[in-house]
Formats: C-alpha cells, sequence, structure tokens
C-alpha cells in the first residue's frame, strides 16, 4: 500500500517538476534540463529527483547549481499541487544513464570487431592434425 502511494506521488512530483521547468526558471545557468526519474522515500518526507542535462561539462555544473538554487522555489511550486499534509524535500542528482548508455555502446561496438576479426580468422582456419584413414573422400566431402 504504501509502494503504490510512493510511486503515485513520486509520479506526480516527476510531472509537477517537468512541467516547471518546461515553463523555465529564470535563471540562465540552466540548460536543457530532463526530469527521468523521482524516487520517494518510505516516509514521504524525502524526494530526490533524477535529472539529465544535454550538454557539455561546463552546462552540467552550471545547470546543477541553478537547479541547487532554485530548490526552495521548486519544492513550494510542488507543495502547492500536492494534496499532501507535508511537502517532501527536494535533492536533485544528475543521473548517471547517458554516459552508462555510452559506455555500453563503445564495448558492444569493441565485441562486434571483435567477433568479426575471429569469423575472419575462422574462415581460413584448417583442421589440427591428420585425416581421418576411417572416413571415404565422399563422405568427408558431405560433412
Amino acid at each position: 500500500m504504501a509502494g503504490e502511494r510512493q510511486a503515485r506521488l513520486a509520479d506526480r512530483i516527476r510531472v509537477i517538476l517537468a512541467e516547471r521547468l518546461e515553463k523555465g526558471l529564470r535563471d540562465p545557468r540552466l540548460g536543457f534540463v530532463t526530469i527521468t526519474d523521482v524516487r520517494v522515500s518510505g516516509d514521504l518526507q524525502h524526494a530526490s529527483a533524477f535529472y539529465t542535462v544535454l550538454g557539455t561539462d561546463e552546462e552540467r555544473a552550471s545547470s546543477a547549481a541553478a537547479l541547487a538554487s532554485a530548490t526552495g522555489m521548486l519544492r513550494s511550486e510542488v507543495g502547492k499541487q500536492l494534496s499532501t499534509r507535508l511537502v517532501p524535500t527536494l535533492e536533485f542528482i544528475p543521473d548517471a544513464l547517458p554516459e552508462n548508455a555510452d559506455n555500453i555502446t563503445a564495448l558492444l561496438h569493441q565485441a562486434q570487431m571483435r567477433d568479426a576479426e575471429v569469423a575472419k580468422l575462422a574462415s581460413s582456419a584448417t583442421h589440427a592434425g591428420d585425416a581421418d584413414p576411417y572416413v571415404r573422400a565422399d563422405e568427408d566431402d558431405q560433412q
């Protein structure tokens, strides 16, 4: 029951934050921020909002500073739109999902290149050892 309520509250907070950021903050440091996930603690007192920023490392750092300075305003916005007795505190955490996805893509590309090298070596490979004297030549062609 509590897990279901946590999930509903987290989803609602994610929507509220995303809509507010879409409208824009009056902070020029804020870049193109996407709220990817929100997790609410079991007692509904704390919410962790995960976000990604499209851009360079400098833009990510400035967006993190902008979100940190706008936390109070965003919390009051969440409080206005939620029908809860207490408004959870907000914490913004950069989501490592894009970096992890890039790393996985690079690893898959390396694996594909190694598979191609192995297939190339295997196509010109011959069997080790002498030919089997008990197999006739026409049977050998069928195998």
